[in-house]
């Protein structure tokens, strides 16, 4: 259909040829007497359009070619480049995947750039692509603070609401921030995603959290063409939707009107600008050309449908509002429209010839380079004077041994002092301390400005560190259960882990994300609340997962998750084992050997863990048993148990989850030649299997076996023990190890 909308273009503005006669040709005038925007206004929106619509027959082409990859359009849609005119450089915008008129747009203010190269760059996948460097096709640029987008379900919407949120937070707490303080967001979506839940979600996020006082200067664009791939939007269904819910401002306009849009735009901005408070501006477009490159339209649109939309055109309305006001000639459109063309065919041809990411390095740089800025960093320097005023009693390390639970609420605690761009939130973190009181007394401490809670939605939740990460801040949000993680495993897998990747590490998440979970908790029913399912996150590229099982573990290795978020902008998880988090005791009851010292701070080497690296228990000659979490209790127990039957054992704590502890493992296992993987998680899908596929790549020889929990839901009670690993079977399977069955 690419064709038949540029023939139709052509072909309407040529019988304008002789019908309109030519007015003044005054640039600087008003288009028209109720606008704003003055004739140059207007042809520049207009050189925006063109280069948007012949970016989309040039990708059309070039697929044609075998040159081009699957490519969503902008055609119908370039009405969008008004809410460019209409914002500042220095308003942060995550993009909706048709916003190509509104990425030509905002180039404009930055001199020197090459927009219509950059696009062209993406669509051949070239590895001098300037955003993602030929990993995809995005609409970002660091220079024009647009935020890259790979969404095509609105899963950019919550980071949005977090930018807008963090724009006042950030500023509340004399933080440098990318962006200044007047500053708006705008995101932009399509409108058959607005109905995705995520989309919703952050809708409420944004008017809940305004709702409540806070500042969220948002605002939502909805470029509504009427179809979702095959399927219409019921006619009249986003304004019914959204025209009149409670705190949210409302604003639409037809797309195709390029005055009227750009006057709606420019109010919805200044109202959002002004009133500090989320505003929806309903774009009403057209979709031309079909869905996307591979798409078509036919199957599912009659010729009739497809045609009646051309007159809707926003690059043909715009044309003939230039000539009907006398500003252009049919011929002087015509020539623009194909010097356009030229041009663009032009940049095509030459890009199409550019070489690609043509290694595995070269596609993975961006994660491999992160992991290791991740791995250098260190924590920032203690200051002591403050944190003897905030503590306001002994200092932790003067306390004597500490709990799971205590040491890292010591933890976060020295973490707000140390980076006062840090913030903690989370469903109950902060009045109430969090269900297991791990951040009790924290808010108290720093105030609620750094430590508050949120709405019960973890979406929201993921979202807003997502945007506080882009936007000078350092989040730590807390999940309340693994379970409830896979309610919003996408902000993390869509959005946290592929920003760098597609940035080229321009842009970056820093946040670390606490998470309490694993089973073995009594007295807490289902599995809601005792869940050991972490394969969604293992198999992420580039996320730092951290799994301590010791106090004096955790407070280290929250130190060093803190630390490479801050410096290399890296996404960590912090798993935390709930049924650890107040043991007290090891082998007998009242032997307190679960207890640990807190690491000094001012003593480096024992206050910090690199990441990557285990902790080995013991010098066994006989068996080396290699596990994590809870798996280190337990297993620390079967050694002394093992140990009455003269079996020598090492327990090694991996710590961390990814990156693997690879080479520590492989050293242990050589020291007895017989291993045993102690697996909490489920079988299929479990950690264990990435630590036997590590030792057999590493060429281990030994007696290699793995015990696991059963791959099942864990239910409630007593029951959860017949599915989940006990000491018994670790005993068991150890002792078949050693004696060679």
């Amino acid at each position: 259909m690419a064709e038949q909308i540029d023939d139709y273009f052509t072909t309407t503005i040529n019988e304008m040829v002789g019908a309109v006669p030519m007015g003044e040709r005054d640039r600087d005038g008003a288009v028209e007497a109720q606008s704003s925007l003055s004739v140059q206004d207007i042809l520049d929106l207009f050189d925006s359009q063109l280069g948007s619509r012949h970016l989309d027959l040039a990708a059309r082409w070039l697929r044609s070619k075998g040159k081009g990859f699957y490519t969503i359009g902008s055609s119908g849609h370039e009405g969008n480049a008004v809410v460019a005119r209409a914002l500042r450089l220095t308003d942060p915008a995550l993009l909706h995947y048709r916003s190509g008129a509104f990425f030509l747009e905002r180039a404009r203010q930055v001199q020197g750039s090459d927009p219509l190269r950059d696009v062209l760059l993406g669509v051949v996948a070239a590895a001098e692509e300037p955003m993602s460097g030929g990993r995809h096709k995005v609409f970002g640029r660091h220079d024009l603070n647009i935020i890259p987008q790979t969404s095509t379900i609105a899963s950019h919407l919550p980071r949005a609401v977090g930018v807008a949120f963090s724009l006042a937070r950030a500023a509340k707490l004399h933080v440098p921030s990318p962006w200044p303080d007047d500053a708006i967001a705008v995101c932009s979506f399509g409108d058959a995603s607005v109905n995705h839940s995520t989309a919703i979600g952050a809708i409420n996020t944004a008017v809940y959290s305004a709702f409540q006082g806070l500042p969220i200067p948002l605002l939502f664009v909805c470029e509504d063409n009427g179809i979702g791939i095959s399927t219409k939007t019921p006619a009249g269904w986003i304004g019914a939707n959204f025209g009149n819910r409670q705190g949210l401002e409302y604003f639409t306009v037809d797309g195709s009107d390029l005055p009227m849009a750009y006057a709606t735009a420019q109010r919805a901005a200044d109202w959002v600008r002004r009133n500090r408070r989320p505003a929806f501006l309903h774009l009403r477009t057209v979709r031309l050309m079909g869905h996307a490159g591979s798409d078509v339209e036919a199957a599912y649109r009659t010729t009739g449908e497809i045609t009646a939309d051309f007159d809707r055109d926003p690059v043909l309305c715009t044309a003939q509002l230039l000539i009907e006001r006398g500003h252009l000639s049919p011929n002087e459109v015509l020539a623009l429209y194909e010097k356009k063309r030229a041009e663009v065919i032009g940049l095509a041809r030459h890009v199409s010839e550019l070489p690609q990411l043509d290694s595995p390095a070269a596609v993975m740089r961006p994660l491999r380079e992160g992991l290791d800025e991740a791995m250098a960093a260190e924590p920032r320097r203690t200051h002591l004077a403050r944190r003897a005023h905030i503590f306001g009693g002994p200092l932790p390390e003067e306390e004597g041994p500490l709990t799971l639970a205590s040491s890292i609420n010591r933890a976060l605690l020295d973490v707000l002092i140390e980076y006062p761009e840090s913030l903690i939130f989370g469903e109950d973190v902060a009045r109430k301390g969090g269900v297991y009181g791990v951040t009790r007394g924290l808010m108290k401490k720093v105030g609620v400005a750094r430590v508050f809670d949120t709405l019960l939605d973890e979406q929201a939740i993921l979202g807003l560190a997502l945007g506080a990460g882009v936007s000078g801040l350092l989040p730590i949000p807390e999940i309340q259960y693994l379970a409830y993680l896979h309610n919003a495993a996408d902000q993390i897998r869509g959005e946290g882990a592929t920003l760098q990747f597609f940035s080229d590490r321009q842009y970056r998440n820093p946040m670390v994300v606490r998470i309490a979970g694993y089973g073995y908790q009594k007295g807490f029913g289902g599995h809601f609340h005792n869940d050991n399912a972490v394969a969604a996150l293992r198999d992420l590229p580039g996320i730092i997962i951290a799994s301590p099982a010791r106090p004096d573990d955790a407070a280290a290795m929250m130190r060093t998750c803190v630390a490479a978020a801050h410096s290399a902008g890296a996404v960590c998880v912090y798993l935390e084992p709930i049924a650890l988090y107040h043991t007290r005791d090891l082998h007998e009851d009242g032997d307190e050997q679960w207890l640990a010292p807190y690491p000094d701070p001012l003593k480096g080497a024992e206050n910090f863990v690199q990441i990557g690296r285990a902790r080995t228990y013991g010098k066994g000659t006989d068996l080396t048993i290699v596990t994590f979490g809870n798996g280190v209790h337990m297993s620390l127990r079967v050694a002394r148990r093992l140990e009455r039957a003269d079996i020598s054992t090492r327990v090694v704590d991996m710590r961390w989850l990814a990156p693997l502890p690879v080479p520590d493992i492989v050293r242990e296992a050589n020291a007895t030649g017989r291993v045993l993987v102690v697996d909490e998680t489920r079988a299929a899908g479990g950690v264990g299997e990435g630590v036997v596929m590590a030792l057999v790549d590493q060429g281990f020889t030994g007696r290699l076996a793995r015990v696991a929990s059963e791959n099942s839901f864990i239910p409630l009670g007593d029951a959860a023990l017949e599915v989940l690993l006990s000491e018994d079977t670790i005993e068991a399977a150890a002792l078949e190890v050693v004696r060679g069955r």
